[in-house]
């Protein structure tokens, strides 16, 4: 329903924990959208006409992500779509990678900004995420780039980034 409304996305959450190294159970799916909170709001309606069960959820002005979007089916499979981050760099949708899932592809976020997200999300769950994503990495990364776009997310994401980035072999720099 995202391509056929248009919309961009990048998977995030476990799932693309999985496919930047670090594979682990989760319950839900979780998606970012680049969206404004009305056309999320048209995308609840289009799922509710569709079968699914909807529920979205406005943030407060402190929170980081505006709005998000939780959809159901029947058999309790739950995906959440959220509407934006704050510090997100807009490019990040440009670089999510195609990941083959189901006769199709899932766009998945790109490496260098899963780490950022994960290094602003700042749980342990979240920094061990990071770290994997860098240590497992198959190609160099592009360090000047996930210092600019963690930078994005303020000074908390860069330190965290900083303190994990020590440990990251040589090899994997860019």
């Amino acid at each position: 329903m995202l391509e056929e409304e248009a919309i961009e996305y990048a998977v995030i959450g476990a799932m693309a924990a999985s496919v930047h190294g670090s594979v682990r159970a989760s319950a839900d799916a979780d998606a970012l959208l680049s969206v404004t909170v009305p056309r999320l709001m048209h995308l609840s309606r289009a799922f509710e006409k569709a079968g699914f069960e909807t529920e979205l959820r406005s943030g407060d002005e402190d929170d980081p992500i505006p709005a998000l979007l939780e959809v159901s089916d029947i058999h309790g499979n739950r995906v959440d779509l959220l509407g934006g981050l704050r510090g997100l760099d807009p490019q990040a949708f440009a670089r999510a990678v195609d990941v083959p899932f189901s006769n199709g592809n899932l766009r998945v976020i790109g490496r260098e900004d899963f780490i950022a997200m994960k290094c602003f999300a700042g749980e342990p769950q979240h920094i061990l995420d990071a770290r994997a994503a860098l240590n497992s990495a198959q190609a160099p990364i592009d360090f000047d780039l996930l210092r600019r776009v963690t930078r994005r997310f303020g000074r908390a994401a860069a330190d965290v980034l900083e303190q994990i980035s020590a440990d990251a072999p040589q090899t994997k720099r860019n």
